[in-house]
């Protein structure tokens, strides 16, 4: 009788580990692996990530890659290695998209990508995407700029020039430009083109602020600064390289995103950041992470998911903006 009940003891405990390991292989596991993890658009849009997965009864890991290439790749295998359930991530790197891709099917893990697109050479995405329509957004700043310079009767002033800041490596980024230099000029035909500056930058304020103040410094005949780019933090960076060199006062510049620009638009004596078009950065992670439950559960998804935009002011961000003007 002893051995019986120790059998069915051993019995017990062996089923229940078994139970245990099943359980936890059940568990749903999201890894958000962010290529700027420090940066309040992907802070933001990894908390609505978090949200959206614990709301589905998992647990949301959320890595900062960085903007290293090889500290991407280690977190990629480490998700591999813990086994996730699924992925949603911003590639610093879009030339490491094949090869990420490839072992995350090896793995049978899903991914979807934010923002940046994985994509093949030829740009055709091989995941689903979630992000902005980066063209219209483009085509927003540079109608409201152009808009700005009519009101301001800047169109033919000699001494106004625009500039582009570009992120020429990314191509969710790459669009915006394009689409802020062809509305301008469609919209303002007599702007004198040559006063029309583009400068490269890596997507951070520091870089911005550098490439910025390059072209500041080059055409010193240049008094009154149209400015706009392809993120908020380079925006920003231009906004403190005019008032470095004391040219902010004269000067407007359109944002992207809005979750930088509604600290400028609260400051008393107003700032060079006059607007800026707003797509949340909630949106993409809930989003994110939805199209990536639903290919869990077997359902078809659309490659492409844009959110929408909506140009702010400091006349209008807290009505627009909701809770994310705070």
């Amino acid at each position: 009788m002893k051995k019986v009940c120790i059998f069915v003891l051993l019995l017990t405990m062996v089923f229940g580990f078994v139970m245990s390991v099943s359980a936890e292989d059940n568990k749903l596991v999201v890894y958000g692996i962010y290529k700027a993890g420090d940066q309040t658009w992907f802070i933001d849009e990894g908390a609505a990530a978090k949200k959206a997965v614990e709301a589905a009864g998992g647990e949301f890991i959320f890595v900062d890659a960085k903007m290293s290439p090889e500290e991407y790749l280690k977190a990629i295998d480490n998700a591999i290695a813990n086994k996730a359930t699924g992925i949603v991530t911003c590639i610093p790197d879009q030339t490491l998209s094949q090869a990420v891709v490839d072992k995350l099917q090896e793995a049978k893990i899903p991914v979807v990508a934010a923002d940046d697109a994985l994509q093949d050479a030829d740009g055709k995405k091989l995941v689903p995407w979630v992000g902005i329509n980066a063209y219209v957004i483009g085509e927003a700043n540079g109608e409201w700029l152009a808009n700005y310079a009519k009101e301001n009767n800047l169109v033919t002033d000699p001494e106004v020039g625009l500039l582009i800041l570009t992120m020429d490596t990314v191509s969710s980024c790459v669009p915006r430009a394009e689409g802020e230099y062809n509305k301008f000029t469609e919209l303002l035909p007599e702007f004198d083109k040559s006063k029309i500056f583009k400068s490269d930058y890596d997507g951070t304020t520091e870089k911005g602020n550098i490439a910025a103040s390059a072209i500041f410094t080059a055409h010193p005949e240049i008094k009154k600064w149209l400015v706009t780019g392809a993120n908020e933090e380079g925006t920003i960076g231009a906004v403190r390289a005019l008032e470095s060199i004391g040219l902010d006062k004269d000067a407007c510049v359109v944002g992207l995103g809005g979750y930088l620009a509604k600290d400028e638009f609260k400051k008393e004596g107003g700032s060079a950041m006059k607007a800026a078009s707003y797509f949340s950065s909630d949106a993409v992670g809930t989003t994110s992470v939805k199209i990536l439950l639903d290919i869990i559960a077997g359902k078809e998804v659309p490659m492409e998911t844009a959110v929408d935009a909506i140009m702010v002011t400091p006349e209008n961000y807290v009505e627009v903006m909701g809770d994310a003007a705070k």
